[in-house]
């Protein structure tokens, strides 16, 4: 470009991104997404899950303490369902509810996945009155 004296003179540098190295760094982010959030999504589960398994612990180690006193898993002032969730974290009754089949010599706690928990692997974690924990798939419990 000749400047008023006729001499040609260089366009300034014009500094910045282009829109194609741009594109570049989003594709690089969408693809680092695309593998973390899943991976993210899978130990969430995980991690909620554990929270259920230990609150179906706990609601079991509660039937026993009651067994000892009554001699029976239905007996007057047997826990409920509501009790039994009661003694988990609150955050865990988000994820998980809380259910309980008694009889006299018998129990299962049940622990039901329900919101962002749905669709969990595992299905329901349920614990009895012999220590059976299903399902028995590892990693599960």
């Amino acid at each position: 470009m000749p400047n008023p004296k006729g001499i040609f003179m260089r366009a300034p540098r014009v500094s910045g991104f282009s829109l194609i190295e741009v594109m570049i760094v989003v594709a690089i982010i969408a693809i680092l997404a695309s593998i973390a959030l899943p991976a993210y999504n899978d130990h969430a589960r995980k991690t909620r899950r554990a929270a259920g398994a230990a609150c179906a612990t706990a609601a079991a180690q509660r039937m026993e303490r009651f067994y000892t006193s009554a001699m029976a898993y239905n007996g007057t002032g047997s826990p409920t369902s509501a009790q039994l969730g009661a003694i988990c974290e609150p955050s865990t009754l988000d994820f998980y509810a809380v259910g309980i089949a008694k009889a006299a010599k018998t129990y299962t706690v049940t622990m039901t996945p329900q919101g962002k928990q749905q669709g969990d692997s595992c299905g329901n974690l349920t614990i009895n009155q012999a220590g059976a924990k299903t399902p028995s798939t590892a990693g599960c419990w």
